[in-house]
C-alpha cells in the first residue's frame, strides 16, 4: 500500500531564497528515489512563505528508504534553521475507496 503525506512548514523571513533553493534541490533527490511516486512542493500564493509538499511513496520500505537518506538529514538540519516551526509538521493520507 502507498505512503501519502504532505509536509507544512513557514518560513522564517529573509530565508525565502535560501530555503527555496533547498527545495529544489531536494526536490530532484527525492524524484529519483526509486520507491518515490510523487514530490510536489508549493508555495502557498495567500502565505508566500507557507510551503505544502505532497509526497507519495510506493510503500513502507520506499518510505523508509527516503526518510533515511543522508541528504534528508541534511536538509531537515538546515531547514530546521529556517523555519517557524521546530521540523516540518507531517499529516498522513488514506485514500477513499
Amino acid at each position: 500500500m502507498t505512503k501519502t503525506l504532505f509536509a507544512e512548514f513557514t518560513v522564517k523571513e529573509g530565508s525565502e531564497t535560501r530555503v527555496a533553493e533547498m527545495m529544489l534541490e531536494l526536490t530532484q533527490l527525492v524524484r529519483q528515489e526509486p520507491g518515490n511516486e510523487l514530490f510536489l512542493p508549493y508555495l502557498r500564493e495567500e502565505e508566500p512563505r507557507k510551503y505544502f509538499v505532497f509526497e507519495v511513496y510506493r510503500d513502507d520500505a520506499a518510505f523508509q528508504e527516503h526518510i533515511t537518506a543522508a541528504y534528508g538529514a541534511r536538509f531537515n538540519e538546515e531547514l530546521a534553521l529556517h523555519i517557524e516551526e521546530p521540523a516540518s509538521q507531517l499529516t498522513w493520507l488514506t485514500p477513499l475507496q
